[in-house]
């Protein structure tokens, strides 16, 4: 009886989490998450996926974790009891499945080809809409201006990191975690695990970040600028005829552009604007903007959010690196929302048409949530000041900037 007692405890994973107790921590902060994704309802459809990925990665000899290989391409694992190095990008993928379980299968074939990410901008692109931004291109600018913090935190970050890892923890300030993934998986995929899951969870806590950076920047008499008075003031002269027509030309002619400034961006940027035009041809495309918009977007948010998870195993998270991109990517975030912000504040000082600053907090890729928040700031000041269709111009414009962004980076230092 007693030998069948010591087999049962063998076989359960209690005693290698009382010999380990740092898998505790990781339970804590599985738990924190799902709390956040099910409770708070903070980015539920990718927070959720990445938590529970965290838990069962992080389960002694449940082989769901991932296995990170080294800067030769090894990576170690125990077969037959004995300890195998191998070259993971010469292991075919039933062999990856068969010795390293599901989670690397999915891994190393969805997220370290770099497959995934593009297919999500496909599906944000499908689910955008251009039109506030096509209506105040003047706007747009700030989702430049807002990137700010991208390159102010790789300029810190470079002292302490190499500059491929730097770039891949700046991406953060982005706000837009199919860039944040990308970048990485270009430049420093060992840090893929602990980026990803500071680059969602910062997106989750927008609507704490943004009121946050916004009272800290601007005063009351800033927020109380009503834009719709400012246009009735200070009228566009420039007016679209054909919205439809220049909804169909734009994505043709964004990626058209982007393709010769910066090729290295035509990956995420040519399948955002690939599934922008799906959604804007209409009725002739109904049928696959439908699948990129939701069966192939919702399968490859699953996916992509079960495997980054699955990265955040004891040895990848609790480290002084880890802590290192944690506090570097809240700079990141922090800095982009008050670079655009500033901008604001500086065109605000050259022109007769005043702009509230809650337009240059959104330029961020947080669409819409950034948008939301700013608008909610908005009405606390002045139940009539609807901003939200202002945000959303330099809010969308945000995506494209975070992507060309990230193609700058992976151009200098891939």
């Amino acid at each position: 009886m007693q030998d069948i007692i010591t087999k049962i405890y063998e076989m359960t994973a209690i005693g290698a989490i009382i010999d380990s107790p740092q898998f505790l921590i990781m339970y804590a902060l599985a738990f924190l998450l799902l709390y956040l994704g099910i409770k708070k309802e903070f980015e539920p459809l990718l927070l959720v996926p990445i938590a529970f990925g965290v838990l069962i990665a992080n389960f002694p000899n449940g082989g769901m974790g991932v296995l990170a290989a080294d800067g030769e391409g090894l990576v170690h694992y125990m077969k037959d009891g004995q300890e195998v190095a191998k070259n993971i990008y010469e292991m075919p993928l039933p062999e990856i499945a068969h010795d390293l379980g599901l989670m690397n299968f999915l891994y190393y074939a969805l997220i370290k080809t770099g497959f995934l990410p593009p297919i999500i901008f496909m599906g944000v692109g499908a689910l955008t809409d251009f039109g506030p931004m096509l209506r105040n291109l003047k706007l747009a600018v700030f989702g430049a201006g807002a990137q700010f913090g991208i390159f102010a935190v790789l300029l810190v970050a470079c002292n302490f990191f190499t500059l491929p890892e730097a770039a891949s923890l700046a991406i953060i300030g982005g706000a837009d975690g199919p860039t944040a993934i990308f970048t990485t998986i270009k430049l420093a995929p060992h840090l893929l695990g602990p980026i990803a899951i500071a680059a969602y969870s910062y997106m989750a806590l927008v609507p704490v970040i943004v009121p946050l950076v916004v009272k800290l920047t601007c005063s009351e008499k800033e927020l109380k600028i009503n834009m719709k008075e400012q246009d009735k003031l200070y009228p566009n002269k420039t007016e679209v005829k054909n919205m439809k027509a220049l909804k169909i030309i734009f994505p043709i002619a964004t990626t058209t552009v982007v393709a010769i400034i910066v090729p290295a961006a035509v990956s995420l940027v040519g399948m955002l604007m690939f599934g922008n035009l799906l959604k804007e041809i209409g009725s002739n495309t109904s049928r696959i903007y439908d699948a990129a918009s939701n069966a192939i977007m919702n399968s490859a948010t699953i996916f992509l959010g079960l495997c980054v998870g699955a990265t955040m195993t004891v040895d990848a998270f609790l480290n002084w690196t880890t802590i290192g991109i944690v506090a570097g990517g809240f700079l990141a975030f922090g800095f982009s929302i008050f670079g655009g912000i500033c901008l604001v504040k500086l065109m605000n000082l050259f022109s007769k048409k005043k702009i509230n600053p809650l337009i240059g907090a959104t330029g961020l890729s947080a669409v819409p949530m950034a948008s939301r928040v700013a608008n909610d700031i908005a009405l606390k000041y002045d139940s009539r000041n609807h901003v939200l269709n202002y945000c959303m111009s330099s809010n969308v414009s945000g995506v494209i900037g975070s992507a060309v962004a990230a193609g700058i980076l992976i151009s200098f230092l891939g």
